[in-house]
């Protein structure tokens, strides 16, 4: 299993006249943490694009527990269960205030694409490498 984590002030931008981080917004906070996730492991997704792969949201998933409000330091906590077999990877979000407590969680599955031919493409060999030691 790997794991990695972020943390995110919530801004007054992202929340609505309650206060409360707006629901859609909790979806941005997962991408960041997954493209941060995959930084801490020296893969970029600018890099696989640049290296002719895409990984559109094929599928999201959230609950919502507890709001998020503005001014919060929000932990975004982002796991990968299991290692990817073929196309398709499964990042599991987890959304924690200051006081440890869990505000949201959310599982969102993407796929690797080929950004010619636009067909689904197996994970690339270096994510595959970079990934391997945290399955074993």
């Amino acid at each position: 299993m790997f794991t990695a984590t972020i943390q995110i002030r919530v801004r007054y931008g992202e929340t609505d006249q309650m206060g409360y981080m707006y629901y859609g917004n909790y979806a941005l906070y997962y991408e960041v943490g997954r493209v941060e996730a995959l930084r801490t492991l020296g893969v970029s997704y600018k890099e696989m694009e640049e290296q002719g792969i895409m990984l559109p949201v094929a599928e999201l998933h959230t609950k919502y527990l507890r709001p998020a409000l503005y001014d919060d330091l929000v932990t975004v906590k982002t796991t990968l269960k299991e290692l990817p077999a073929h196309h398709k990877i499964q990042f599991h979000s987890e959304l924690y205030n200051e006081k440890g407590e869990l505000l949201n969680v959310g599982v969102t599955t993407l796929v690797f694409i080929d950004t010619v031919t636009k067909k689904k493409a197996d994970m690339p060999p270096v994510l595959r490498e970079k990934l391997a030691p945290f399955f074993q």
